[in-house]
């Protein structure tokens, strides 16, 4: 198994819910009061059967105008016509944004290849149109296009592939599994975002169940721990992909 994280850099986000690109090493998070600062890191994974995108991150452009997730695919050593599978934890902009491309005015899939993996009930509500986190020319590119297999509840996608509707921070949302020989990988999504929230337990009030949510994390942690998965932090702003240690009633994480 081969991981990279595709990192799209950091971000403030406000009540408009726009993603505003922010330096940590030159801006100053005072001067936006009221924002939420997060950091993007879709992932990619190679298997012995698949090449794998896990969430899609903002779809931001380099200046020659090509996905950042397409140039660090390249990065890697592989064309982005390769991927066969694009699993989705939720569908929140910041995670969808990347599953199209305008050219030329118009939307396109990023991966028209690949079978994309959505649970029905976030498909569901995402289409219904009742949150703004949701972007629905987005979701209509893919309804008019991609191949899709909607999956319900939890259950194995296919060998080496697991998933679980975990139901934290949407109500339908998903956290996955991957095996491939004696490794191991869980990505938690949002459920397990960044490193930090292990270190320190909270309830957010950006989850759909804050409560749930928190013991999610603490649950996942340790089991992370207990079995040696290698756990991939989609907002992390350093460590994106660690090793989970909890000893003494304390997460500790090391970089993979």
């Amino acid at each position: 198994m081969e991981i990279f994280a595709l990192g799209e850099g950091s971000y403030s986000v406000d009540s408009s819910k726009k993603f505003i690109p922010f330096n940590p090493a030159t801006d100053n998070a005072k001067d936006r009061p009221g924002s939420l600062f997060i950091h993007v890191n879709p992932f990619l994974i190679k298997t012995e059967r698949d090449l794998i995108v896990l969430d899609a991150g903002l779809g931001i452009k380099n200046k020659q105008g090509e996905l950042w997730l397409h140039e660090h695919i390249r990065n890697a050593g592989f064309a982005p016509s390769e991927v066969t599978l694009v699993i989705m934890s939720h569908l929140h902009y910041d995670h969808s944004a990347g599953l199209v491309v305008e050219r030329n005015g118009k939307l396109e899939l990023s991966f028209p290849q690949a079978l994309h993996v959505i649970q029905q009930g976030e498909w569901d509500y995402a289409m219904s149109g009742k949150s703004t986190s949701y972007h629905l020319d987005i979701l209509q590119t893919l309804q008019n296009g991609a191949k899709i297999e909607f999956v319900e509840g939890s259950g194995e996608l296919k060998p080496g592939i697991q998933y679980e509707l975990s139901g934290g921070h949407t109500e339908f949302h998903q956290v996955f599994w991957l095996e491939d020989g004696d490794q191991k990988c869980f990505f938690g999504g949002d459920e397990l975002p960044e490193p930090e929230q292990l270190l320190r337990r909270f309830a957010a009030k950006y989850d759909y169940d804050g409560r749930k949510a928190m013991e999610l994390r603490d649950e996942y942690g340790k089991k992370a721990a207990a079995e040696g998965w290698i756990c991939l932090f989609y907002h992390a702003k350093s460590t994106a992909i660690g090793k989970v240690n909890y000893e003494s009633d304390a997460f500790t994480i090391a970089a993979y």
